[in-house]
């Protein structure tokens, strides 16, 4: 039986995040690999690198997200896969948000209390930082794989497909429900409105400073404005739908796009590493470039075919006018 339309829909769209994200995240990884290489790094550039790695976490469990979309969310891969597969997509969605916070306590404070941060800008706080946001999003998620395994008295048909971390059993909901209320204010709130309050800053400061050049102004505002929708657009929704299904007491149908808008965050945070560092800039520039001049040669080749046969089209053409003239 072939898949429902928002199945499909949502097929296509993991699809097109997987094959923009993936490349866009494996360039960045490789810029930022390079930077953190170098003597002294900047704590930033740890915590950039580090939210590379939950990208590409949760990018190369997307194909399995594909399949789960491919069967109208039914899970053909068995119960151990679909528990490490809820885990770990999960704890990348949420490894990213408090990662997100730390990338903006660090502009705010190189901008704020410049002499300050210089002087404390050591490589270990940046490596503190990420295991912290490690350590909270997969200590929450865990939830996940004890869910999974909690004993039920639900009774399914054999012979029909079971579903991944849907349909729970009133046991599972009792747990679940609460765990994911506080996952969200800790996990999602708290690191939102804290990344809001350092981009106002960070802009307002930016924006005041007249010795500050035009394109570092606008990429302060871009680097503000794609992290702040990475937060409401991508992240938002999946978590209003645990306090909805808090007060609510079930686990809400419309989960499944809400969690599509959250694997969207791997496509998008690609500009902010571009807005945020010098580095990741290089790098997609010069992709761009080797882009471009792979897509002019490429151009070349086709005019130069089209020509040919146009010439031997004409060719052809005159010797068959030849051959009746000639009769």
């Amino acid at each position: 039986m072939a898949p429902e339309p928002r199945s499909m829909g949502l097929l296509f769209i993991y699809c097109i995040s997987f094959f923009f994200g993936l490349p866009a995240n494996l360039l960045a990884l490789r810029a930022f690999v390079g930077r953190v290489r170098q003597p002294h790094p900047a704590p930033v550039h740890i915590l950039l690198l580090s939210l590379t790695v939950a990208d590409l976490l949760l990018l190369l469990l997307l194909p399995f997200k594909m399949i789960e979309a491919a069967y109208d969310f039914l899970w053909p891969l068995g119960n151990a896969l679909c528990a490490l597969t809820a885990y770990g997509f999960y704890s990348g969605i949420y490894c990213s948000t408090w990662l997100l916070a730390g990338i903006s306590i660090e502009r705010y404070r190189s901008v704020a209390f410049p002499v300050q941060y210089k002087l404390s800008r050591r490589p270990l706080y940046g490596v503190i930082a990420a295991l912290v946001s490690g350590i909270l999003s997969f200590g929450h998620c865990s939830i996940v794989i004890i869910v999974q395994y909690l004993p039920t008295h639900n009774v399914s048909d054999p012979e029909s497909l079971p579903v991944c971390y849907e349909n729970f059993t009133k046991e599972q909901l009792d747990v679940v429900l609460p765990v994911r209320l506080e996952l969200c204010l800790v996990l999602f709130f708290i690191p939102m409105a804290v990344t809001t309050f350092c981009y106002w800053r960070f802009v307002h400061i930016m924006l005041s400073r007249p010795q500050v050049g035009t394109k570092k102004r606008w990429r302060a505002v871009g680097l503000a404005a794609v992290t702040l929708f990475n937060f409401l657009v991508c992240f938002g929704p999946y978590n209003v739908s645990h306090v909805v299904g808090f007060f609510q007491k079930s686990s809400q149908n419309w989960r499944a796009c809400a969690v599509l808008f959250s694997a969207l965050n791997a496509c998008i945070d690609p500009l902010i590493f571009y807005f945020s560092s010098s580095a990741a800039r290089r790098a997609f520039d010069r992709e761009l470039r080797r882009l471009q001049t792979w897509g002019a040669s490429l151009s070349a080749e086709w005019r130069k075919a089209r020509e040919a046969a146009l010439k031997k089209g004409k060719a052809s053409a005159g010797m068959v006018n030849d051959s009746f003239t000639g009769e």
